[in-house]
């Protein structure tokens, strides 16, 4: 049975608080699979379920995915399901997307993950039973849920300081790799590289009409190296993770229509890409984010590839130095 990706969008990149930030994760992810069926509208009445990777859901309501399959128009009887399994929430969705339809449970599912880390809100813990005494604290549901190790009790940036340890990646390192990235983004956008792949989002307005915003609100391309270099290490005083090395706080949403070959020749639909692996992989949590490493290396195993087959690599940037990391131990 061979699994085929027929149709893929993303909604722009919204900064923390910017343009996407007044939009919910829901609001976000309808908007977003309207008009990825709008690509392929053969495929509309053909949904068999939605699976989205959500990590932030607190507040958000019952089945985050089944609340935008059913805003984005898709008929009551087309199931979804939410994932939650942090960075790894959207892919995970489409390896579950392409495991239902090898299985035979699905011939057409819509996978992907939605996101509004500007909307995650903060709450008041224990307020069930009340507080007889002493400050009475909320929690960043944003901090709490996303962006801290349940196991070792730290912010996910001292992970990657325990990366930068592990494997001896200077600072002079991540800030070169900062810069090259954001470059690489800006270069993109010149030549229209993304446009394709966006799907416009309209963000309704008091009293005036709606706002589009179909541009990456993040890249800075035009940073300068001494700027990084001046930033403050922002998790270890003495350490080399800063804000200009890690990864942004950001809103948005990304699908794929995940399809069986058959299916997708029997509505004539366009065959992007054929899903040729998949692989999971566990690492000491201090460590996180080395994952791709072994899940990389398992991946490959599957698929009886070797790296040197590769022609693009689309790899996680959680933070500069976890990047290099991978980077160096998979020589790619």
């Amino acid at each position: 049975m061979k699994v085929v990706i027929v149709a893929a969008g993303r909604t722009p990149v919204g900064a923390f608080g910017g343009g996407l930030a007044s939009l919910s994760a829901v609001e976000l992810g309808s908007q977003l699979l309207n008009g990825l069926l709008d690509k392929v509208p053969a495929a509309k009445d053909q949904v068999d379920e939605v699976i989205l990777g959500q990590v932030l859901t607190a507040g958000c309501g019952q089945n985050p995915a089944r609340q935008t399959a059913l805003k984005s128009g898709l008929a009551e009887s087309v199931s979804a399901m939410t994932i939650n399994k942090v960075c790894g929430s959207g892919l995970k969705a489409v390896q579950l997307a392409a495991q239902a339809i090898i299985a035979g449970d699905a011939e057409l599912i819509i996978a992907g993950g939605q996101e509004s880390m500007s909307n995650a809100p903060h709450v008041l813990p224990n307020s069930r039973n009340g507080s007889k005494m002493g400050n009475w604290a909320l929690e960043d549901s944003m901090v709490k849920d996303g962006l801290w190790d349940a196991f070792n009790d730290y912010h996910m940036g001292v992970t990657a300081e325990n990366i930068a340890k592990k494997y001896d990646i200077s600072r002079a390192d991540q800030d070169a790799f900062a810069i090259a990235s954001q470059q690489k983004a800006g270069a993109a956008m010149e030549v229209d590289r993304f446009v394709d792949e966006i799907i416009p989002i309209s963000v309704p307005q008091r009293k005036k009409d709606p706002i589009i915003v179909a541009i990456d609100e993040q890249p800075r391309p035009n940073t300068k190296l001494e700027k990084l270099a001046s930033l403050r290490a922002a998790f270890d005083r003495d350490g080399s993770v800063t804000a200009g090395n890690a990864s942004s706080l950001n809103d948005g949403a990304a699908m794929v229509i995940v399809a069986s070959e058959a299916k997708a020749k029997e509505l004539g639909l366009p065959i992007l890409a054929e899903i040729s692996g998949y692989a999971n992989s566990g690492v000491a949590p201090e460590i996180m984010g080395t994952g791709p490493i072994t899940a990389t290396l398992k991946c490959l195993e599957k698929a009886q590839w070797e790296i040197s087959d590769l022609d693009l690599i689309e790899a996680n940037e959680a933070f500069a130095v976890q990047a290099i990391s991978v980077n160096r131990e998979l020589d790619w």
